[in-house]
């Protein structure tokens, strides 16, 4: 990219920068590495600030319907005061952790259809030019893995993946947002409920896995969603029999969503609440360590039986490469709207 915008207005050709991450997706918490190459335009500079901006797109509910847009969740300064030289050539290696929350963009290679990028800013002259945003992957942590395998086990099936705006209370979220990953019912749950939403809040120490329960109502009843939270560890995911455990999970919610259907009333402790202000049902804050279960299979059984389970059904081959082709278009229309403001 040539940061035009900025240094055109100074009468000179710019600099051009090309950011290259390494191969491979990344899983949240581990360590996004690349390099930026830059080459010095018609005339002396000296950098500022060489930025990397983590950037998603993302959904947003409000009266008038839905909107998408941008959000940046991350921003990291990969150098800072340097000289640029007209005509030299400089590679700036890179090196930072994601955040734990960072959405996962694919499962067993097979993109979900979420758009994450990496955005570079270049600050030269007392101003700032944003380029080209590049594509980002994240893969999922291997207790991410062994739960969503464990769903495919289970017979539910991939609908969609996206990012909503806006904190589900009563957890340590710390992003703006939050991943929803929409499963469609096993047959044992066909007719009792629309839909299972995922989301995962994952930290150094552990991770939320939030379950809601959809199921929209017809002409003469309501809707009700039900939202539960389980706590799980980092540590022991194959000694973990996953498929039970999940399958736990959501018979409760399941169960407790009836139950709520045919009461007027019932515990309201430990509820969990979207930012908009609208209930969400009531939570279980009992924890489900890594620890809990013995006897299950390991994860390269649940692996290798991925062929047959989630993984599969997640969504058509074209899709990855659909989003790669999408991210610099979204993001340049984005960047456009700023401009105009």
């Amino acid at each position: 990219m040539v940061f035009k915008r900025l240094l055109g207005s100074l009468g000179v050709g710019g600099p051009s920068v090309d950011t290259v991450l390494d191969p491979g997706a990344v899983a949240p918490g581990g360590a996004l590495t690349g390099r930026v190459h830059l080459k010095g335009g018609e005339a002396d500079f000296t950098v500022e600030h060489l930025t990397l901006e983590l950037v998603a797109r993302v959904e947003a509910e409000h009266e008038d319907g839905e909107s998408e847009g941008s959000v940046a969740f991350g921003r990291y300064e990969v150098a800072s005061g340097f000289r640029l030289v007209a005509g030299e050539e400089r590679s700036v290696p890179f090196s930072f952790p994601l955040p734990w929350e960072t959405p996962i963009t694919e499962l067993y290679g097979q993109g979900l259809g979420v758009v994450l990028g990496v955005r570079t800013e270049l600050g030269v002259a007392g101003a700032r030019d944003r380029g080209d945003v590049d594509a980002l992957a994240v893969r999922p942590l291997p207790v991410q893995e062994a739960i969503l395998e464990a769903f495919g086990q289970l017979g539910f099936g991939f609908r969609s993946a996206d990012l909503e705006l806006g904190h589900i209370g009563g957890t340590g979220q710390r992003l703006p947002f939050y991943q929803e990953i929409e499963l469609a019912p096993a047959p044992a749950y066909a007719g009792r409920v629309e839909e299972i939403e995922v989301t995962f809040l994952a930290g150094p120490d552990g991770m939320e896995v939030v379950l809601e329960a959809d199921k929209r109502g017809g002409f003469l009843s309501e809707g009700h969603d039900e939202l539960s939270r389980q706590v799980v560890g980092h540590h022991g995911v194959g000694q973990v029999d996953w498929n039970a455990e999940v399958g736990s999970w959501v018979r409760e919610l399941v169960e407790r969503r009836a139950a709520y259907g045919s009461h007027s009333s019932y515990d309201s402790h430990s509820s969990y609440g979207h930012a908009d202000g609208h209930g969400y049902g009531h939570g279980h804050g009992a924890g489900h360590g890594s620890g809990h279960g013995s006897g299950g299979p390991g994860m390269g059984t649940a692996i290798a039986a991925g062929a047959a389970g989630l993984a599969v059904g997640v969504v058509g081959g074209m899709v990855a490469a659909e989003v790669v082709d999408e991210v610099g278009d979204f993001f340049e229309g984005d960047e456009e709207a700023e401009d105009e403001d």
